[in-house]
């Protein structure tokens, strides 16, 4: 490069440093935002649920009634009305429906995935890909009315026993709901698998569904591992749906009891609406219970994060 080339480039350097500098402030700028804004709702939530529990609560200068801590994270009843607070009502429910959606969302959208990546031809994919996406733009309180309306009749018509708000509807209609997030994260996972390690495995006569199960598949696992993590925390916390398809009723589930999927339950999400719409009094303990709710929604969103960062890092292939 001669002299007259390099100070042509100091010279662009230099006029473009304003823009450059810019630029850069406003990306911060949008960094410092989102860091705040995550500490802010974590600040938030501490603090208000530290008021519901009796061991916080004179701490943070709140007088009239609390709640114990350990009642909250073990008891199984949950009636504001009557004082108790058990938790493990709430998070019964949510971990049905989640357990419930993961059983029809994972293998079809893993499905999906392969057939989208592996199978389908360029113009198939280009127009099932966003097609497929467009269930991720229905408003998720009309597939609570479509739960309601149309799978809880035909769960009913196969099983008289079911009620009309139970939380194998949910878990279905939640189930259909994350399917495009399990389906597109992981193909895009599998279309970053390189061509050469599926062309040594047909150079070893396997077949393409060999290929795709045996070589794409394990190469692009933490990808859908993390596909899984990310749809299950929004199973979690799906508010409107779950609202509408299972009820308003808190009762405590065995998880493991498939008979109970018949049944109404009180998701934490529905709780929360639940609370935020009946006519409890500003500061009081059935207020304060929101946030303690919603902390512990956040604790567990955040441990299922972790453990995906985790498992992504152990698993992660570079090419």
């Amino acid at each position: 490069m001669s002299t007259d080339d390099i100070t042509t480039d100091l010279t662009r350097n230099t006029q473009n440093a304003p823009a450059e500098l810019l630029a850069r402030s406003f990306f911060f700028l949008c960094a410092v935002v989102s860091v705040v804004t995550t500490i802010s709702i974590i600040l938030l939530l501490v603090t208000e649920a530290a008021k519901f529990f009796s061991l916080t609560a004179p701490l943070m200068g709140v007088e009239g009634p609390t709640a114990s801590l350990v009642d909250f994270l073990t008891g199984t009843t949950w009636e504001i009305n009557n004082g108790k607070f058990g938790v493990l009502a709430l998070v019964s429910a949510t971990v049905m429906i989640t357990l419930g959606s993961a059983i029809i969302a994972i293998p079809l959208g893993v499905a999906t995935a392969i057939y989208l990546s592996e199978y389908a031809s360029p113009q198939r994919r280009a127009i099932l890909k966003p097609a497929l996406e467009i269930l991720a733009g229905i408003p998720t309180v009309v597939y609570g009315f479509f739960a309601l309306i149309y799978i809880t009749p035909v769960i009913q018509t196969f099983l008289p026993q079911t009620g009309t708000f139970n939380l194998l509807s949910a878990s279905i209609v939640v189930g259909i709901m994350i399917i495009p997030m399990v389906a597109s994260i992981s193909e895009d996972a599998m279309s970053a698998v390189p061509d050469a390690l599926r062309q040594a495995g047909y150079g070893m006569g396997a077949t393409k569904f060999d290929v795709s199960t045996g070589i794409v598949v394990p190469a692009a696992l933490s990808g859908i591992f993390s596909s899984f993590i990310l749809a299950l925390s929004r199973a979690i916390g799906e508010t409107m749906a779950v609202t509408v398809a299972a009820g308003s009723q808190a009762k405590f589930h065995v998880p493991i009891n498939p008979a109970a999927f018949l049944d109404g339950g009180l998701p934490m999400t529905a709780a929360m609406v639940q609370l935020l719409l009946s006519d409890i009094t500003g500061g009081g303990l059935a207020y304060r219970s929101l946030f303690a709710i919603g902390l512990t929604l956040f604790v567990i969103t955040l441990i299922m994060n972790i453990i995906s960062d985790v498992v992504a890092q152990r698993y992660r292939e570079e090419y």
